[in-house]
């Protein structure tokens, strides 16, 4: 658990977000609760760490992405040495 993330306010959001019933429900909130440019990144990066595991070039991932090399090689970090979010989550969309 990282405990520079995690307060009370922080636990509020994820518990918030647990809530959520289908994807209308998710468009809804996450278009209230952030920016376009904060929901079109946290999926762009999404999908760079999904092509990374499939192990797309970092050139083939910013080409149809349009991610930074910075961005793939922060998320490729994360892939590598992360809290495995991103492993727990592309497993589950791959099972689905």
């Amino acid at each position: 658990m990282n405990s520079k993330i995690r307060d009370e306010h922080t636990d509020r959001l994820f518990q918030a977000i647990l809530l959520l019933k289908d994807l209308d429900e998710c468009y809804n909130f996450f278009e209230d609760i952030c920016t376009i440019s904060e929901l079109k990144a946290m999926a762009q990066r999404l999908e760079v760490a999904k092509m990374l595991r499939e192990g797309c070039t970092y050139t083939d991932i910013s080409e149809k992405t349009g991610a930074s090399t910075a961005t793939i090689s922060r998320v490729n970090r994360s892939l590598n040495y992360g809290a495995d979010g991103y492993k727990t989550i592309l497993e589950r969309l791959e099972g689905k």
